[in-house]
Parts: C-alpha cells; structure tokens; sequence
C-alpha cells in the first residue's frame, strides 16, 4: 500500500505548511458524496492520530484513517497549473467512473 506525490505536489505542500506555520502533514480522506459516491477531503494535519497509516513521500507526510485507504492505496497526488486554474489532482488507479462535474467518484 502507498501513498506517492509528486515534486511539484510535495513543493506545494511544504510551502502551504511553512506559509502555516505548523503542521506534521497533510491529511487525506474521502467522504460519502456527490453524484458518483465520493469526494476527496484534504487538509493539514498538526497531529497524528492513533489510527492514521503514515506515508512519507519526498519529505512530506501524508496520513489517511484506515477506511479511506482502501478507496486511495495507489494513488499519486499532484499538482498542477493548467492556464488560470491550478491545483491538486488525484492520480487514482482505484477509481472507475467519474461524474460530470469532476467533484466525485466511485470505485
């Protein structure tokens, strides 16, 4: 099981985190939502909770709760600028249709 990101995710990441001022990583999840079943959640985390499988990833941590994992094992976490839009992008080997919109999917 693993967690990748790549080194402009991991760039970005650091610099949000030290722009911050605290944080161990950054928390991923998934939640029950949208027309296709689930979202991604991100967030910094400052802590590691009890139940949180640690990945690190060129010197980023990343923790995911056990539940999420099966949904995300594999996935690569990106970031991009495309035009005026930039952001993260989940690279997810799991997922088998998205919807529409690109907010949710199912696996």
């Amino acid at each position: 099981m693993a967690i990748t990101l790549t080194a402009a995710a991991a760039d970005r990441v650091r610099a949000f985190i030290d722009t911050r001022g605290s944080g161990v990583g950054l928390r991923l999840a998934v939640k029950t939502t949208g027309c296709s079943g689930m979202a991604y959640v991100m967030e910094f985390a400052d802590q590691v909770e009890d139940d949180d499988v640690v990945f690190e990833d060129q010197g980023v941590k990343v923790l995911i709760n056990p539940k999420s994992l099966v949904y995300l094992d594999g996935t690569e976490l990106d970031y991009a600028k495309e035009g005026l839009n930039e952001g993260f992008k989940f690279n997810n080997p799991n997922v088998k249709d998205m919807c529409g919109c690109g907010e949710s999917f199912n696996v």
